[in-house]
């Protein structure tokens, strides 16, 4: 492992020193922060990440080592990574590869030794901003021009960087239900979930024509999570739009969720700070059940849009901690989303019952 100095610089001035950690080099991108005690790699790979710097607030990564079989997708997704202790000997019997090794062959930049819980409180406080990292440039005045090219997340569209770029298929043909994803940026849990549930799963490029998609003749569409402001996405919203009209039963995950919402004329807004975490409480409004969620999410669904539109969407979920919308149903129709992970199994498995309720909304329709 490097002893090599890093540098952390954020949009507002402050500034960490620590030491480099995964490639030497500079990197830019919105600072966000994960209270997640496990789970890194899956993080680090989650589509939705694109573009910005995690802060972990775990003390130790990389003390289990790194996976293959580990991954949300084929990449890390994540600009930068920033951690307090960066250990690199690993334990795990199921490890291929130490921290340091997988991010190096990633090519990705971190910072260790940093004081993060600092860095959230600050974060918390003054809410989400770009920030640069660099262990090969130590000028802050330097740091400071390349950190102002660095683009705003608001307004920010990124799924069209890390969506396929093919079609492609999964299971078994002949399964007994087919199931057409627009993929914003999914992660592989979501279509593990699908399959073991008897769908033969075919995944769409973000842009997609709806002839396209329909073409496959899906019992069920389903709309990814991924990075970015939904509010950049009017093509999304509009193919969204043309599978509300189809009429068949539609499901969507994270930004999946937002994209509905608009969808229906229901704005999207930027959070503060943004959730991201596997230990978030939601109640589920239709049960009175709760939840514990996964979430990593940096836009919400306007709640005062929604209480002015209850005739065409209802409320299905709230997060326990700051009452935001976690999930909708669009009144008339086979379609719900919620904002968290369902696939990711922290509860560990609390919300799994969602795939199976889309699966029942397909068998209703096929009688």
């Amino acid at each position: 492992m490097s002893e090599s100095r890093a540098i952390l610089l954020l949009a507002d001035g402050t500034y960490y020193e620590g030491k480099a950690a995964g490639k030497i080099g500079t990197t830019t991108g919105e600072i966000c922060f994960n209270t997640g005690m496990t789970g890194y790699q899956e993080v680090f790979t989650d589509p939705s990440y694109f573009g910005q710097l995690l802060v972990t607030t775990n003390a130790h990564i990389g003390n289990y080592g790194t996976a293959a079989a580990d991954t949300e997708s084929g990449s890390v997704k994540i600009a930068g990574l920033i951690c307090k202790n960066f250990t690199v000997p690993y334990s795990r019997q199921m490890a291929d590869s130490s921290i340091q090794d997988y991010l190096e062959g990633e090519g990705l930049v971190g910072i260790s030794d940093v004081d993060t819980r600092a860095i959230v409180r600050h974060i918390r406080t003054k809410g989400a901003m770009n920030g640069i990292i660099s262990s090969e440039i130590f000028d802050l005045e330097e740091l400071k021009k390349l950190l102002a090219k660095a683009p705003d997340m608001d307004g920010l569209e990124l799924s069209s960087k890390v969506t396929t770029k093919e079609a492609y298929t999964l299971g078994k043909e002949n399964a007994t239900y087919r199931v057409a994803v627009l993929d914003l940026g999914t992660k592989q849990n979501i279509l593990r979930n699908f399959l073991k549930r008897d769908c033969f799963v075919k995944v769409f490029p973000a842009k997609a024509k709806m002839e396209d998609i329909m073409a496959f003749n899906p019992d069920g569409l389903f709309i990814s999570n991924g990075p970015g402001d939904p509010g950049a996405m009017d093509y999304a919203v509009d193919t969204a739009k043309e599978m509300l009209a189809a009429d068949r039963p539609m499901f969507g995950i994270c930004l999946g969720h937002q994209i509905l919402a608009r969808a229906v004329d229901i704005p999207t807004y930027k959070m503060h700070h943004g959730h991201r975490g596997i230990n978030h409480p939601v109640k589920n409004l239709l049960t009175g059940k709760s939840e514990i969620t996964s979430q990593n999410h940096g836009f919400g669904v306007s709640p005062e849009a929604i209480a002015q539109n209850l005739d065409r969407v209802e409320v299905t979920h709230r997060n326990l901690n700051d009452d935001t919308i976690e999930g909708i149903r669009i009144v008339g129709k086979p379609a719900f989303s919620v904002q968290y992970h369902p696939e990711a199994s922290p509860g560990p498995h609390d919300a799994d019952y969602l795939f199976d309720q889309f699966i029942d909304l397909i068998k209703e329709r096929k009688g």
